[in-house]
């Protein structure tokens, strides 16, 4: 900071808070209007910090909505079943599977996203983008039964 002979500066530590606001986003600009250093002849400058989003180890985000990639296995995906999940505010819900679950199938869970940054009370949608398990290797009579359980008479 600048001394009071307006010639010489001193050292001054100074924390500047940032409340991060329900569901900003990646990029988001926090502004501290002359926060900066100062010196003779020199307008303290702002400092500005930039919003950036840590990886989370079960979801990403796409805008206001967040994408989870389970992985299913053949058998829940051709006969159905549910994922359980817990939300970024730790509740537990769980989303039935009752439909073939195909390669790009999603479920869209509506309002389960972010918080919207214009109305916190609003949320985006949780998308499930699902990954399905195949086995390995299956033995001729495996394949055999599901070659009579899939055959469709047209």
């Amino acid at each position: 900071i600048l001394n009071e002979d307006g010639q010489t500066t001193s050292t001054r530590e100074k924390i500047l808070t940032i409340t991060v606001g329900r569901g900003w986003r990646e990029g988001t600009k926090v502004r501290f209007t002359k926060e900066g250093d100062q010196g003779p002849n020199r307008i303290p400058c702002d400092i500005v910090f930039v919003i950036k989003d840590l990886p989370h180890s079960q979801y990403h985000r796409e805008g206001n909505n967040l994408i989870y990639q389970p992985l299913i296995s053949l058998v829940t995906a051709l006969t159905g079943g549910a994922v359980e999940l817990l939300t970024l505010d730790n509740r537990l819900i769980t989303v039935p599977i009752t439909d073939v679950i195909y390669p790009g199938r999603e479920i869209r869970v509506v309002g389960e996203g972010m918080p919207l940054v214009d109305d916190p009370n609003e949320r985006g949608d949780l998308i499930i983008r699902f990954n399905v398990s195949f086995p390995a290797v299956l033995n001729p009579q495996q394949k055999q039964l599901i070659k009579q359980a899939l055959v469709v008479n047209i």
